[in-house]
């Protein structure tokens, strides 16, 4: 689903949109968010719409990291199926996880209509077993879906061939998914944020953070200085070296996508799709007639190793995306390798460590980052303005 950081696609697509400056003057403010990608973005224009007094840091461009490489499909499956997390967490707390993702779709459709056109548009998808084995896992999964509310259909070998190029055993389809440009949004968002008051500086590297009795004080590389009540971590999986507790994995993962294309044939209605293998391949199209797909996740050692197998993983997608839409012809116009983050359940880490006093954390990690920035923006608004959010328990540290 998304890529978490490498090579950049959205920037070369949308052009430069808006610069900022970097810091120059020590500053004060209430909360100092570090990372200016869509997560940051989600969270300081959250912020600064309740009148909070926001400041924003990014040691790279704006939207220049993890959101420039995130393929952006907005779904609300986890990467874990909803029964096993009922069974890891129970019941209330998995349905509602997954719900907290269907609810912040919902939200970032309201938002798209509130900004400029960030390529926003609701999808249909369709997540199919990729062998036999997998049946009686997605059937289950189906009935765990089901029973929590959610609007979809199991649909077996004769429906698949009827929509779609490529036979399954089954498949679930579902009625609430979207897809956006994150590019596009990360300086929608922040230029909504600056018009509400935040302060938006990038190219600026956070090298110390000190803790007070009035909050923290984060120093930069430059000697410079931020003054601020809290600060929210939302750099992804950079945020770990400022933890001790390991909250993540790394993989490296790789996308592609292609030129427009005029006709998708055997597509039906275009929808987001994915698989039942581990590691998994996706596919979604693009508002200009592209084709993205994903996949080929293997255990994150350094960017170089990455880097060096991307042509090998772009035959790879080149040959799957072939063998599932044959009828549509393409050409590949660009591929990139990224790396991301994985938790042991899927679930995002939100809210406040004991590690770190007076620091939230927005980390959505997995295939679900920007959808759990929008849980994650309503989570830290709650902590610091003291009001109750039971939803913070099931992202919580140490759990």
């Amino acid at each position: 689903m998304d890529l978490r950081s490498g090579h950049c696609f959205w920037p070369i697509n949308s052009g430069l949109v808006r610069s900022y400056p970097c810091l120059s003057e020590n500053l004060k403010c209430d909360v100092l968010v570090i990372g200016a990608g869509i997560t940051g973005a989600l969270v300081a224009d959250h912020l600064s719409q309740l009148g909070i007094n926001v400041l924003v840091l990014d040691r790279r461009d704006v939207g220049r990291g993890s959101t420039s490489a995130s393929t952006a499909m907005l779904q609300y499956e986890i990467d874990m199926h909803l029964s096993d997390l009922i069974t890891r967490i129970g019941k209330p707390q998995a349905e509602r996880a997954y719900q907290l993702c269907s609810d912040a779709i919902d939200n970032l459709a309201q938002l798209a209509e509130q900004l400029p056109d960030c390529g926003f548009s609701r999808k249909d998808s369709f997540y199919f077993a990729s062998s036999e084995d997998d049946v009686e896992s997605l059937e289950k999964e189906y009935q765990a879906r089901k029973q929590a509310g959610f609007d979809v259909q199991l649909w077996g070998r004769e429906a698949i061939v009827e929509h779609f190029n490529f036979s399954a055993p089954c498949g679930i389809y579902s009625t609430q998914g979207a897809q956006v440009d994150p590019f596009l949004l990360t300086h929608a968002l922040l230029k909504r944020a600056q018009s509400n008051g935040a302060s938006i500086f990038d190219r600026t590297r956070v090298a110390k953070i000190d803790q007070s009795a009035q909050g923290i004080t984060a120093i930069t590389e430059r000697g410079l200085e931020v003054r601020a009540q809290k600060v929210v971590f939302a750099c992804g999986y950079e945020a770990q070296s400022w933890l001790k507790e390991k909250v993540v994995d790394l993989n490296s993962t790789f996308a592609l996508i292609t030129e427009p294309n005029v006709v998708f044939d055997g597509w039906h209605k275009q929808c987001l799709l994915w698989e039942s293998a581990r590691p998994y391949s996706y596919l979604r199209t693009t508002s200009d007639n592209r084709i993205i797909i994903g996949g080929e996740d293997e255990a994150f050692k350094n960017s170089e190793l990455r880097d060096a197998v991307l042509e090998h993983k772009r035959t790879k997608l080149i040959k799957k995306l072939a063998e599932l839409m044959p009828k549509i012809p393409f050409e590949v116009a660009y591929a990139w390798a990224g790396t991301f983050g994985e938790t042991q359940d899927g679930l995002a880490y939100i809210g406040e460590t004991d590690e770190f006093p007076n620091a939230y954390f927005a980390l959505g990690y997995g295939g679900n980052g920007i959808t759990y920035s929008v849980v994650a923006a309503q989570i830290i608004a709650d902590l610091y303005l003291g009001k109750p959010n039971a939803d913070a328990e099931i992202f919580r540290f140490g759990r």
